[in-house]
Parts: C-alpha cells; sequence; structure tokens
C-alpha cells in the first residue's frame, strides 16, 4: 500500500487539501495528516469543520462518503512520530494548501514542528514533495523561498486550475490541481481528461 503524508496549512484554499484526502483515501492510499494551527482555522472557516480534531476523520467520511481507515492523523507538535524519522516509509509528501510561513520554514529547513521536520526528512531522503501554493501576488522573498524548495529537490505545484476540462463546479477546478498531485506521485487518476490537442 502507498504511505503519502498531507500537510494542510492556513494558507486559503481548504478544498483543495479535501480533495486531495478524498482523492487519496479512494485509491486506498494510506494518509498521514499533519494540520497546523491556522490550518485547523482554515477548515473551520473554509470548509465548516467544527468538531474536535479527533473527529475530523468522521467529518471527511460524512462529505465525500469514503472510508477513513486509511487515514491516520498526528499531533503537530509531535516531532517523535514516525513521520519525523527518515527510516518510517513514506512515498512522499504534500503541502496542500502551502502558507507562505509554511514555505519559508521548510526553505530554511526550521523543523520547529512535524510538517516542517516532515518535510525536511522528505528531502533529506530524496523522496517527492510537492508544495502546493496559494498566494496571489507574491513578493521576491516568496518567490525565492519557492526557488530554494525546487532546488532542494521539491516541486512546486501553485494551485493554478486549467479550464480546457470545462470545469462545471469548484470541486472540478480543484481536481485539476488535485489530478497533478497525484500524476506526480505516480497514482493513476481520472479527475480530468487528458490534453489531446
Amino acid at each position: 500500500m502507498r504511505r503519502i503524508t498531507v500537510a494542510i496549512t492556513g494558507a486559503s484554499g481548504a478544498i483543495y487539501a479535501l480533495r486531495t484526502l478524498r482523492a487519496l483515501l479512494m485509491r486506498e492510499v494510506a494518509v498521514d495528516v499533519v494540520i497546523s494551527e491556522f490550518g485547523w482555522m482554515l477548515l473551520r472557516d473554509e470548509a465548516g469543520f467544527e468538531g474536535k480534531q479527533r473527529d475530523f476523520g468522521g467529518f471527511i467520511r460524512e462529505l465525500y462518503g469514503v472510508s477513513v481507515d486509511n487515514m491516520a492523523l498526528h499531533p503537530l507538535k509531535d516531532l517523535a512520530a514516525t513521520l519525523a524519522s527518515g527510516s518510517a516509509r513514506s512515498d512522499g509528501m504534500v503541502v496542500v494548501p502551502c502558507s507562505m510561513k509554511t514555505l519559508a520554514s521548510i526553505a530554511h529547513g526550521l523543523s520547529r514542528n512535524l510538517i516542517e521536520r516532515a518535510a525536511d526528512v522528505t528531502l533529506k531522503e530524496h523522496r517527492k514533495l510537492i508544495i502546493v501554493p496559494r498566494e496571489t501576488p507574491m513578493n521576491l522573498i516568496q518567490l525565492r523561498n519557492m526557488v530554494s524548495v525546487a532546488e532542494a529537490g521539491a516541486v512546486v505545484v501553485p494551485a493554478m486550475p486549467a479550464f480546457y476540462q470545462k470545469p462545471e463546479t469548484f470541486d472540478d477546478l480543484a481536481d485539476f490541481v488535485v489530478g497533478r498531485i497525484l500524476s506526480l506521485l505516480g497514482i493513476e487518476h481520472d479527475l480530468y481528461p487528458a490534453w489531446e490537442g
């Protein structure tokens, strides 16, 4: 079974995180989830999650009708979690959406919490790290941080949906970005039609 870490931070774009979780769980991928303090606020404000953190799995199950048996939620401050060690098996990590604060921390290797440490481990182990920034416009510092993480081996996938697939809903728009994430992870999907010219 594939195992992917999904980190949710406080940049606007909860739909990208939730649709990513849905897509991975539907494909029976084991998912380790870490959510920042502002990520929880994002889920409340944009997705209507009002429960306690331990209820997040039930929220995903009710929202999308998917099994969450393969999903594990890890506390942000737990630097002793398996995700903090390069010896733990992982097939990659996605930070979606990625705040500019988290981007800066990853770019500078701060490892102050489990999201930052897991990203650092992903890079040092030469695993796939996908950063999904959701910010506009961007200043020079933010652009340089994106260059830094790309030079370190990450793939930067800005949350920029395409329109050739003629999206009809917000979910369609988000699923284009999610499909790009899954493709980069080597996971087959049918979230949007391939461009045929």
